[in-house]
């Protein structure tokens, strides 16, 4: 065991105070409704599970699709033997379900688990989770963790994990009691070292907890299990900070909420302090990858005056120039406020002169909106990529590093409306931008500083304007920030606590049944008590990559969903008004303990609970239209099905369809 990892940590009086929590289960593990989603065959099945002396059943319901039908060939060659595995749903005792088997044989297993991708608060609930499972069900199992990431996996450098070990980390943030790497687990030589160290260590099942790269790797990793005919089982958790983890099935990611409520209270205190000032312009980029995710929940818990997401930007295939012009247009008319009273005050002073009926003008001039050079703007990581003439020259700068070419010597093989984008930007982000890619060829996102070349360009354009008369309000200031690896450090949020130790349940609870790819995740998670609990199978989720590899790729914005659509009713106000809010630190009690992302509040994600109400129509209409029915209810059946199966035809042919995860 490497001596930094797994060591008892030195907590606070509320680190400590928080490792004594223990975090909520969902009411299908206590004895109530939930549901677990798995991919094993396309018959309804179902099994009985012993939890703690009670028995808990897992209906399989049945198989699900790929996300693009285009790409149904090219995911059933990838993926032909964890492809179209059903749902499996984990219900009550009590809940009414044909064709039942128990399982009451519980064998002590070995499970091995391991962090990849960037760490997320929560991650060690997982862990805790998973480990209370095992030993609650059998008290002779063993978890194992893999120490620094995927490269500790290949090495095969473990430890076990143990209450002692786990006591300090219960609810508490960061990756440091096994630690992680850059990593990825793709190519030959990775898959290999991977099996190996699953079957020298005799694992019965592999946990891989990650973000949208970790999950596809840990896809690929269970078909080739599956090939090789090892008796591992691999189970992926959604674990990322970027929440671009998202489909029907997955609702949330495990560290979405820590680090949206940490950065609103920064950002909400930025906002007190440019109110206080009324002389500076923040602009805050926020760390969440190539989609604006934590961007669009930021701004609606902490209502700061602007927000540019790399959705609205590639949408309306905005240029860099666009956006600055969108931004100080911005500015020049919350200054512009001021000219706008100005003219109001001297109407009223006539008005008041000539003794017209109004009393009140004292509250008439303390209504007025004040000239306003302050404010907070919102740019999340990804927008660079999002530009089409960044993006394209990011393209170009990538190829050339890819064939070798020197960081020197690119500006000088670019093509002719690249280099002359290239020479027009400022030193520090020509150098940043020279960068070499990520594993997934994205540019370094969190080390290109968006935010000051914004700054730039609107400083240049308002003192152009301040110069020419167009604009009379104060000289710009600007002062930027990145916000990203103070949040995903923190404490972990309730919720997060909570989420994060359920699906660690859920894992052993997969592997028990002796499910092979499949994801962890809880649904219905607005709702005060998690309802639900399903894992999914991590290949239909995909859709081809230009080499041919299917991947589960990272959700966007939805630019039709209810959380942009409430960011555009108040756009307005936002940014003409400071309507800026407070959420505070993070709560562990009170009122504030509860709350929730208000994405996740307004967007209606219950999918897996509209499909069961689905089956229960169908499932009355089998009672109603049975053999021995009149004439009558069997044409009105007919014809009822006739026009739903068309409008569904025409639906499915002009959408994506389902979802699954390889």
């Amino acid at each position: 065991m490497d001596s930094d990892f797994g060591i008892p940590r030195e907590l606070s009086p509320l680190q400590q105070l928080r490792s004594q929590y223990h975090p909520e289960l969902p009411p299908c593990l206590q004895l109530t409704f939930a549901i677990a989603e798995v991919l094993l065959s396309f018959k309804r099945d179902t099994y009985y599970l012993n939890l703690q002396g009670t028995t808990v059943r897992v209906e399989f319901g049945d198989g699900t699709t790929v996300a693009e039908a285009s790409d149904s060939h090219i995911v059933a060659r990838a993926f032909p033997h964890t492809l179209g595995q059903p749902l499996a749903h984990f219900l009550r005792e009590a809940a009414k379900v044909s064709d039942a088997h128990i399982i009451t044989q519980l064998p002590s297993i070995r499970v091995g688990i391991v962090f990849c991708g960037r760490q997320a608060p929560g991650g060690h609930n997982v862990i805790w989770g998973l480990y209370e499972a095992l030993k609650v069900h059998n008290a002779n199992s063993t978890l194992l963790g893999f120490l620094g990431g995927s490269e500790g996996l290949f090495a095969q450098k473990t430890l076990e994990i143990t209450d002692d070990i786990l006591q300090t980390y219960k609810n508490q943030g960061g990756y440091d009691l096994l630690g992680r790497t850059k990593d990825q687990i793709r190519t030959t030589e990775q898959v290999n070292a991977a099996l190996k160290a699953c079957t020298d260590l005799k694992l019965d099942g592999l946990v891989i907890i990650g973000g949208v790269t970790s999950n596809t790797d840990a896809a690929h990793l269970a078909e080739f299990f599956a090939e090789a005919k090892c008796s591992t089982k691999v189970v992926g958790v959604p674990v990322t900070t970027n929440g671009d983890l998202k489909n029907q099935f997955v609702e949330a990611n495990v560290g979405f909420d820590t680090i949206c409520k940490v950065n609103s209270q920064l950002i909400s205190n930025a906002c007190t302090d440019a109110l206080s000032a009324e002389k500076y312009y923040y602009f805050i980029r926020l760390m969440g990858r190539k989609h604006s995710h934590v961007a669009l929940e930021c701004t609606l818990q902490s209502h700061p005056n602007m927000v540019i997401l790399g959705e609205e930007v590639a949408a309306s295939k905005l240029t860099i120039f666009d956006i600055s012009k969108q931004i100080c247009d911005a500015v020049q008319a919350r200054a512009g406020q001021g000219l706008i009273n100005q003219k109001l005050i001297y109407i009223m002073k006539i008005m008041q002169s000539c003794t017209l009926p109004f009393t009140n003008f004292d509250l008439l001039y303390h209504s007025l909106a004040p000239d306003k050079n302050h404010g907070v703007i919102l740019i999340p990581e990804g927008i660079i990529e999002s530009i089409p003439e960044v993006y394209a020259l990011l393209k170009e700068i990538h190829g050339l590093l890819r064939e070798g070419v020197a960081a020197d010597k690119i500006s000088t093989q670019l093509s002719p409306w690249s280099s002359a984008l290239f020479e027009f930007l400022p030193p520090f982000i020509k150098k940043q931008l020279l960068l070499h890619p990520e594993s997934d060829d994205s540019a370094q996102l969190s080390q290109i500083e968006t935010e000051k070349l914004l700054a730039y360009l609107v400083e240049t354009e308002m003192n152009k304007r301040l110069k020419e008369g167009t604009y009379k309000g104060k000289k710009f200031n600007a002062i930027c920030h990145f916000f990203g690896y103070q949040a995903r450090g923190s404490l972990p949020s309730k919720f997060d606590c909570d989420y994060a130790y359920v699906l660690g349940h859920i894992c052993y609870h997969i592997l028990a049944a002796g499910l092979n790819g499949y994801m962890a995740t809880v649904s219905n998670l607005k709702s005060p008590a998690m309802m639900t609990v399903k894992n999914w199978s991590q290949n239909a989720s995909s859709t081809s990559t230009s080499i041919g590899r299917p991947a589960i790729h990272p959700a966007m914005v939805d630019l039709k969903g209810k959380a942009y659509e409430l960011l555009r009713q108040n756009a307005d106000k936002f940014l003409m008004e400071d309507l800026y809010r407070n959420p505070g630190p993070l709560q562990y009690d009170g009122p504030g303990a509860d709350a929730k992302a208000v994405s996740l509040c307004v967007e209606d994600q219950d999918y897996m609970g509209r499909i069961k109400k689905l089956q229960e129509y169908l499932d009355q209409v089998r009672t109603i239209v049975k053999p021995g029915c009149s004439q009558d209810v069997l044409k009105a059946a007919l014809s009822v099905m006739a026009s739903v199966t068309d409008v569904l035809t025409t639906i499915s042919s002009s959408s994506n369809g389902g979802q699954q995860f390889a």
